[in-house]
């Protein structure tokens, strides 16, 4: 029989540090799985969130060849939280879909000892009650706001991203590890590195 897989999720607030995370991970050889990349795959064309999408938030969302842009459909949503819901609605039965049936492969096949999903939205979608452990990266919320200020956004479009998504206290609630983003890469990178060693460990005592 094989043995059981060990399935854990990363997640952490809009630029936390969880990105940075995920691929010390990879770089450390675990498998991470992008839910929120796999999230934006559905909404192309011929996937099977994108009618729906489009049904729901009509064609002003699209460019000008069919293709939903993402830029306008966040606007749209994070100006409005009941329609936020519903794009999540949509889209996270979905991506909890495609993400347990890669794990169960995986479980299946015996390819892997650990494996990881990182979104931001993990509690909120319902993927964390599937998982054995979750990973919650964090920072300070004034890192936050000065990190989407670097990627460009305006401080109240920073802010409302950051409030529409659950307060970082009530995700490290939910916390089993919490990486601490607040200090340099390198410090994050020692904690990953922490985390790796008693993930083997563990794998090994089993």
């Amino acid at each position: 029989m094989t043995e059981k897989m060990l399935r854990l999720g990363l997640t952490g607030g809009i630029a936390s540090g969880k990105s940075a995370v995920a691929a010390m991970l990879r770089e450390l050889g675990f498998a991470v799985l992008d839910a929120d990349s796999l999230a934006h795959k559905l909404l192309e064309p011929g996937q099977s969130a994108y009618e729906e999408v489009l049904r729901e938030f009509g064609p002003t969302i699209t460019d000008g060849q069919g293709r939903v842009d993402r830029a306008k459909l966040a606007a749209l949503v994070f100006a409005d939280r009941a329609k936020l819901d519903r794009l999540n609605a949509i889209v996270h039965p979905r991506v909890a879909e495609v993400v347990l049936h890669q794990f169960d492969e995986w479980q299946r096949n015996g390819t892997r000892d650990v494996a990881f999903v990182e979104a931001a939205l993990l509690i909120e979608s319902g993927i964390h009650k599937h998982l054995d452990g979750l990973v919650v990266a964090w920072c300070r919320p004034e890192q936050q706001l000065e990190r989407l200020a670097a990627r460009g956004l305006s401080e109240n479009e920073a802010r409302r991203r950051i409030s529409a998504q659950m307060p970082v206290e009530v995700k490290l609630r939910h916390a089993t590890e919490k990486i601490d983003c607040s200090g340099t890469l390198e410090q994050t990178r020692q904690q990953v590195e922490a985390l790796a060693v008693k993930l083997h460990r563990s794998k090994a005592a089993r």
